[in-house]
């Protein structure tokens, strides 16, 4: 059988067709020097050979089967890694408007769905790797189970030894798809059978025994999956209604201990703290404009990874809720937070994930952009690499994660490294115009989380000694002159 996508990386990828719905992950990965480029082009190479996704592109199936994943007979690895020299002024910033470039730019459906750009020659003497991902490829945990494959623990490089062989590839035959479909679709129909055969006497012996329990279940079962995939059919944000294919994009620091102690003294988790200062920035962005604002809503993606799965992958699923934005105190901002997000996670419907995602693989494409189009914003943590790591010989300083805004108006997502919480912003321009104003706003409200922990814990200082970014990098959109050719 042809390895055909699984339904949730399907509906992902069936989103490229909207461009403000495009699943790209950017990451910007920071360096205190060049590292060695011999040891770079080492690992991609384990990486393509260990991770068939890497060297596989996206072929398009008769529906009702999903999409399949096929070698590339073409795969050239030099396409996918590059390397260049920073164009002037060769900053952060400059870093900065690669990233949202790749960020904006499509992917070449003909080939694997990566590449990475390393940049050297920075202005203070570091280099940075703007790796730019789809999401059917890797989730966030994902993505850091990838760089575990590509960082070193010490600053010599480590030998790994001879390459793995690399795979076969056969030319496909013109019929392929079509006999690749239709053995899917039999295997399909045999499973749902043998599922069937095998749930019904259970199902009949539960309803005979405790028939009101039974009925409890299905109804809240049904419930759960109609909240899952339900339309919003407006922004509860008064302001942040429009949506354009502009992004900027920014990033924000945090230090761990200080966020975690205020999300303990509040009764929450590091995951709740992280969305009380999202929320309480975009409570100020609103007061800003002369707007109260209540509950917003929110997708946050919640992970469905289980041991034994492979490394990389998609294995999350899109949850939508709403949060209270508009709680002044952060301390109670953060509990409420907590109960409802403990609530998504208890969600009846994740164990179907992949079969909800099937069934919408089947509807109109307007009303996949309409479940997405009108959330307010999307958030996301995930848990980095807690030890310094080295690529080829260079030191990481950061790691700052953008995330898709699938057409909400903002994603802020957070990754860890070490004991920071490195925060990647990326706005839609039109449903956040003044990005330097919203960036204000961030800081702030993530300060106004980190006055819950004690002063000590607060003043940690970070595990590194290389200079990071400012707090707000200058802001660039399409409009503004060129700094790259």
């Amino acid at each position: 059988m042809a390895d055909f996508m699984r339904n949730s990386d399907a509906f992902a990828w069936a989103m490229e067709h909207d461009p403000s719905l495009r699943s790209t992950i950017v990451t910007i990965i920071v360096l205190d020097r060049s590292p060695d480029w011999e040891v770079v082009v080492d690992r991609f190479e384990r990486i393509s050979r260990l991770i068939p996704m890497f060297r596989q592109r996206v072929v398009e199936t008769p529906p009702p089967a999903p999409p399949r994943w096929e070698y590339d007979p073409d795969f050239d690895l030099g396409y996918h890694l590059r390397r260049v020299i920073a164009p002037h002024p060769g900053t952060f910033d400059t870093v900065l408007e690669m990233a949202r470039r790749a960020e904006m730019t499509e992917f070449d459906r003909a080939r694997p769905l990566w590449e990475m750009t390393l940049v050297e020659e920075l202005s203070d003497g570091g280099a940075a790797m703007v790796c730019k991902l789809h999401h059917s490829l890797a989730d966030g945990i994902g993505g850091v189970q990838i760089a575990m494959q590509l960082f070193d623990a010490t600053a010599e490089p480590e030998d790994r030894g001879p390459l793995p062989p690399e795979p076969e590839v056969d030319r496909p035959a013109p019929l392929d798809n079509l006999r690749y479909a239709l053995r899917y679709d039999a295997a399909l129909a045999g499973n749902l059978a043998r599922s069937a055969a095998r749930a019904a006497p259970a199902a009949v012996a539960a309803g005979v025994r405790r028939p009101l329990g039974s009925a409890r279940v299905v109804a809240e079962t049904a419930a759960s999956v109609y909240r899952t995939v339900r339309p919003i059919n407006e922004t509860a944000s008064p302001i942040m209604k429009r949506r354009r294919l502009v992004r900027r994009l920014g990033v924000h620091e945090v230090p761990m201990p200080a966020l975690r102690e205020a999300a303990h003294l509040a009764g929450g988790t590091l995951n709740d703290a992280f969305l009380a200062g999202v929320t309480g920035a975009l409570r100020r962005y609103h007061s800003h404009h002369g707007v109260e604002v209540g509950d917003l809503h929110v997708t946050m993606p919640v992970s469905i990874r289980a041991d034994g799965d492979e490394i990389g992958g998609n294995r999350l699923t899109l949850m939508r809720f709403d949060l209270p934005a508009g709680v002044v105190d952060p301390a109670e901002r953060i509990r409420q937070i907590h109960l409802r997000a403990a609530a998504v996670r208890a969600e009846r419907s994740l164990p179907y994930t992949q079969m909800i995602a099937g069934g919408l693989n089947l509807l109109p494409r307007w009303y996949i952009a309409a479940i997405l189009r009108h959330v307010d914003f999307l958030a996301s943590d995930v848990p980095g690499i807690p030890m310094p790591v080295y690529l080829g010989g260079a030191a990481v300083r950061m790691q700052y994660p953008f995330g898709p805004t699938i057409g909400a108006g903002v994603n802020v997502t957070l990754m860890t490294y070490v004991d920071t919480c490195a925060l990647g912003i990326n706005v839609d321009i039109g449903a956040i115009p003044d990005y330097e104003v919203y960036h204000d706003c961030v800081v702030a409200g993530f300060d106004e989380v980190l006055a819950l922990a004690s002063p000590a814990v607060s003043a940690t200082p970070k595990a590194r000694s290389a200079p990071t970014p400012r707090r707000r990098p200058k802001a660039v959109s399409s409009s503004s002159p060129a700094t790259l050719s």
